[in-house]
């Protein structure tokens, strides 16, 4: 059995790509999904988890349903132009047959989990961090029964892609993501910096639709959607690889190039910073030395080119 991982997502079609690699990877045990809000629905995003883990052959993974909103405000819906009404493309995925479960939240579940598998259990956040701030709550000593919290969020010296500063994960919800940075857990932030920087490509696609087995089949036809959206930010159909580049991360499948242990801050005011992730590199020119006290290891490059791993990953599983 590989490493536990409990996976924290809002299925849309990125995070489908990243169930999928965690599915073919063999170095991971998925023994938990919690679901929240984000590119769809909290209930939708484990309708489709649940379908994707029949698909793939791992039904037996409990999948827990997790905050609907944000710990302030109101969650104002998905981006159906970007994931599509279902928030995997309007493909539609075949029924399994388990439901969520029923008397555990995503939170519970994942301090139960980090419990059960203490000091090894890897947690992948690709979703608002709510139901991880939600957990610290229940279990203020979340952070020392774990690994390892993985985030995909934020940006660090790019663009953001809902504001001019702040990426959708830590947007929907910057008081939760406050919260979960600031705990005193060794955690990786996978941001725009990197995630904007490996692609799957129309040849990929078609790839992945070409395959023997259903799981790749399904995402090359939920790619069609996101790859049309993207037109608009690379001027050709392909995709940025957010959500199965934090998995690959957390799986030992990709391995960090730079990668300092910064400081990093959530700007959770309401003003047109807020949701920023704002990260300390004035240490760049001299090789990053050690922050006290930091604890953020903030992905900037890889050591090679990810999107071919992850089409072969999946295709040959």
């Amino acid at each position: 059995m590989g490493r536990p991982v409990y996976l924290d997502c809002d299925t849309g079609i990125d995070d489908s790509l990243a169930i999928a690699y965690l599915m073919a990877h063999p170095d991971v045990d998925l023994v938990g999904v919690g679901t929240v809000f984000g590119n769809i629905d909290a209930h939708r995003a484990a309708r489709n988890t649940l379908d994707l883990l029949a698909l793939g052959g791992h039904g037996h993974v409990p999948v827990a349903i997790g905050a609907e909103k944000p710990l302030a405000g109101a969650w104002l819906g998905g981006p159906a132009h970007i994931h599509g009404g279902n928030g995997v493309g309007n493909v539609e995925l075949p029924r399994g047959d388990r439901e969520p479960l029923s008397d555990e939240s995503a939170a519970d579940l994942l301090v139960r989990l980090a419990h059960e598998h203490e000091g090894d259990l890897r947690v992948l956040a690709v979703g608002p961090l709510t139901n991880l701030a939600r957990a610290l709550d229940v279990e203020t000593a979340l952070p020392y029964l774990v690994e390892s919290v993985v985030v995909m969020g934020g940006a660090a010296r790019v663009p953001g892609n809902v504001t001019p500063v702040a990426e959708a994960n830590i947007f929907n919800d910057p008081e939760a993501a406050d919260r979960v940075l600031s705990a005193e857990w060794p955690l990786t932030l996978v941001p725009l910096d990197v995630t904007m920087e490996h692609m799957i490509e129309e040849a990929d696609r078609e790839s992945l639709l070409a395959a023997d087995v259903p799981i790749p089949r399904a995402l090359g036809q939920m790619l069609d959607v996101y790859y049309e959206f993207y037109v608009g930010t690379f001027g050709r159909r392909c995709a940025p690889l957010h959500d199965p580049l934090a998995a690959a991360i957390t799986a030992g499948g990709a391995t960090p190039l730079v990668a300092p242990t910064v400081q990093v801050v959530v700007d959770s005011t309401d003003g047109p910073g807020r949701g920023q992730t704002i990260c300390d590199l004035r240490g760049e020119r001299v090789g990053y030395p050690d922050q006290p006290t930091a604890h953020c290891r903030l992905v900037l490059s890889l050591d090679a080119p990810f999107g071919p791993h992850l089409v072969e990953r999946l295709t040959s599983s």
